[in-house]
């Protein structure tokens, strides 16, 4: 990719710029740079508002009609940064006669941009530093600029390997703190991971643990489900997709964007890792020893495992309610519901620790709760910058709450699918567990039995729990406990 025709200005002719008035008579100029000015405004926007960078980079990105090259550059210097900022942070801290944390807000995301193409890309050296420094000329001033210039030369004069064996500590001494800055984890995360993988500080480096952070730094395939009752994967595999490993409704798309898909435009399929359609699955599976018409998803926004219920549901002429706190949120998963077969879908706005149905009115409840995120590291990298312990221990009591009312929603011989996008011990087991140990009408069921399909899942007490894991099984590491309502 030429850096120098990348980073042109475009200048029209003179004359043909104005218009009567001398006003300019067509769009504005193209930016110098879109590529990495985009990145640089996700990257700001995630650090001073908390944004998404998945949800904000695709907005930027059609706003100011940035394209190919441009955009697959922005892309990966977004996520790239994103991805590797713990690592490129110790080595910043090294070049700067300060601390990073009394770095400029609008400056520090410059200096890991560019640690970034320095560090882990095939950009050339002089382009990294020239067009950065470049960059901050025009988005903090000259000042400044000469600032990111001296850091980012310092952080030239070594490549990542020399600066790893340098700011890293030693791994026979501190495999946690080596595994943090080396795969760009806080290093509480690493240890909790360790603890969920069941290896401990001793075990050798913790191999298992780092394939884990590897994978979460590599860039994650985009999944699709093809919605049953309306379409099929053979459709998405016209559409350049594959079929997917594991889940009968998945299809991996190499690339291209999502959205040009006619039946993810027509809502007849949509993106949807592959393990939050499995775990959603497995809760279908399960003989509900009974009448079987009324499912709950009782933590539904924004809607994707919803839509898929409701069309497994209008399948068998069951309905799902799926029941979301936010309104914005619930608008999403009625779109997500929407022309589910036989109409079997319906978005209400309520509160699951505060039902509005009814005790014992369901058959099946799915409550994925809200967790941490830390089993979406790959689709979400700077969200490992924005947990921390406390988080945890805030959400325990909700999350032990709505497993609660899930079960009073469930009628005795249905079956509840506890549901949650993190591995953390203290949000999985801990909150199961402590559920069990206050009900005696509660079965735990063996959940890698439903899931015949994928290898190595069992988890927890006696392998009754499924966990996915992204360097076993290419997916977010969603974790899965069913639950019986025993009769009687």
């Amino acid at each position: 990719m030429s850096e120098q025709s990348r980073s042109q200005h475009h200048r029209p002719r003179r004359g043909a710029e104005s218009g009567r008035g001398g006003r300019r008579s067509g769009p504005p100029p193209r930016p110098r740079d879109p590529a990495r000015r985009v990145a640089y405004d996700v990257l700001r926007a995630v650090e001073q508002r908390d944004a998404y960078a998945n949800l904000l980079l695709p907005v930027l990105l059609s706003e100011r009609g940035v394209h190919g090259r441009d955009a697959a550059l922005a892309t990966e210097l977004t996520y790239g940064t994103l991805r590797r900022q713990g690592t490129y942070d110790a080595v910043l801290e090294t070049c700067v006669d300060r601390t990073l944390a009394s770095v400029d807000g609008e400056v520090l995301p410059l200096l890991r941009m560019g640690a970034h193409q320095l560090l882990s890309t095939n950009i050339p050296p002089h382009a990294a530093v020239g067009e950065t420094v470049d960059l901050a000329r025009r988005v903090v001033g000259h000042h400044r600029s000469r600032f990111v210039n001296a850091i980012l030369r310092k952080v030239s004069a070594r490549d990542l390997e020399e600066w790893t064996a340098i700011v890293a500590p030693e791994r026979d001494r501190d495999p946690s703190g080596y595994l943090s800055v080396v795969h760009s984890h806080p290093r509480w995360v690493v240890k909790e991971l360790a603890r969920a993988l069941g290896e401990r500080a001793k075990d050798a480096g913790l191999p298992r643990t780092e394939e884990l952070l590897k994978a979460h730094n590599e860039r994650p395939r985009v999944t699709l489900v093809a919605k049953p009752g309306r379409s099929k994967v053979s459709d998405l595999e016209e559409a350049g997709a594959e079929p997917g490993r594991y889940s009968p409704f998945a299809a991996y798309l190499p690339e291209g964007d999502p959205g040009a898909i006619r039946e993810v435009r027509q809502n007849r399929a949509a993106v949807q890792d592959e393990a939050s359609q499995l775990v959603a699955l497995a809760l279908t599976r399960v003989d509900a020893r009974g009448e079987d018409r009324r499912w709950l998803d009782m933590c539904a926004g924004p809607g994707g495992k919803a839509g898929l219920l409701a069309s497994l549901a209008g399948q068998r002429d069951a309905r799902l309610v799926a029941s979301e706190l936010q309104p914005a949120r619930a608008g999403l998963v009625a779109g997500a519901v929407r022309r589910a077969p036989r109409d079997a879908g319906r978005a209400v706005v309520a509160d699951g620790t505060r039902p509005a149905w009814r005790r014992e009115a369901f058959d099946r409840v799915l409550v994925d709760v809200p967790c941490t995120g830390l089993g979406a590291l790959r689709r979400r990298p700077e969200s490992r910058w924005r947990r921390s312990p406390e988080n945890v221990v805030e959400l325990a009591p909700l999350q032990r709450e709505l497993l609660t009312k899930a079960v009073e929603s469930v009628r005795p011989g249905g079956v509840v699918a506890y549901v949650t996008c993190s591995p953390h011990l203290d949000e999985t087991d801990v909150i199961v567990q402590g559920v069990l140990s206050e009900r005696d009408d509660l079965e735990l069921l063996r959940a890698p039995d439903y899931l015949d399909e994928v290898p190595d899942l069992a988890a927890g007490p006696e392998g009754r729990y499924a966990q996915f894991w992204p360097h076993v099984h290419g997916t977010d590491a969603m974790f899965l406990a069913l639950l019986r309502k025993r009769n009687g």
